[in-house]
């Protein structure tokens, strides 16, 4: 069972302490120059909402990525003369139908050990998969203390974490409700955490197919 959290909303559209992510999001979403903080404790968060956003807002490991004063990770594709960073995971996922049974896995760049993996999921989608990979990618790292560089064949799941929402046509209802809730958690995840790691693109015409490849084409 997830820990329960609290989440302080300094600047929303009715601020105070919720106690979901759901309804914080209903406060922050769309709302200019929202501010707003994750916390493990109602004690803590309650001392965070009484001291101001200007004593806790963008500080700290929970802080939303647009929350720093410099920006969280780097997306980004390859310069022309770019070499692998073999000290890095790449992450991949594998489809039986699109939209159908999907899994993903990330594993060590260099050599091909499979770092972890998910599923299978029972329906979902490939650009699904993919960012659910990255941001277990990132929060793996985190865990870890590691810096690494990420990378992914998906620009559409580069894009999604970078702006930190997902634009998909699969509904939501009882046969995807399994891969929703995942979504939904990675969303939570990527806006109340911060990370260093470089999200990558990897140059599969240059460099073959990404280490993490199902080999299912």
């Amino acid at each position: 069972m997830a820990k329960q959290k609290y989440y302080v909303v300094w600047e929303g559209r009715n601020p105070g302490i919720y106690t979901s992510w759901a309804d914080c999001q209903k406060q922050t979403s769309g709302y200019k120059q929202a501010k707003f903080k994750s916390y493990p404790s109602l004690a803590e968060a309650e001392k965070a909402y009484k001291a101001g956003w200007k004593n806790n807002w963008g500080s700290g490991g929970n802080a939303s990525a647009m929350q720093r004063k410099k920006p969280a990770g780097n997306l980004s594709a390859n310069s022309p003369e770019e070499k692998i960073d073999y000290d890095s995971i790449s992450v991949d996922v594998g489809t039986r139908g699109n939209p159908g049974p999907i899994e993903y896995q990330a594993v060590d760049t260099r050599t091909g050990e499979v770092v972890f993996s998910y599923g299978p999921i029972k329906k979902g989608t490939n650009n699904l998969g993919e960012f659910l990979a990255i941001v277990h990618a990132l929060a793996f790292l985190q865990k870890q203390g590691s810096e690494k560089t990420i990378y992914t064949d998906s620009v559409n799941a580069m894009k999604w974490v970078r702006e930190k929402k997902v634009s998909t046509t699969l509904k939501r209802d009882a046969s995807t409700e399994e891969i929703w809730n995942l979504i939904d958690r990675a969303l939570e995840w990527l806006h109340t955490h911060t990370y260093e790691n470089k999200i990558k693109k990897w140059d599969t015409k240059k460099w073959g197919e990404i280490k993490a490849d199902y080999g299912r084409k």
